[in-house]
């Protein structure tokens, strides 16, 4: 005879294995790693000092 095996407690590890594996994937295909984020918060620095630096004055000022 095979074991006995709670119905629940499997379904429960199916799933968190379904999950990890998902985010695993997840992990491979949106995940960026920290030269790249780096890359992005310069750029995107940068171009904040340029827009702020061709502003007008204000003409409430």
């Amino acid at each position: 005879m095979g074991d006995v095996v709670n119905l629940n407690k499997f379904r429960k590890q199916q799933r968190r294995s379904e999950q990890e594996k998902q985010a695993s994937e997840n992990r491979t295909r949106f995940g960026l790693n920290k030269m790249q984020k780096k890359e992005i918060r310069d750029k995107a620095e940068k171009a904040e000092k340029e827009l702020s630096g061709k502003k007008l004055d204000d003409p409430e000022n």
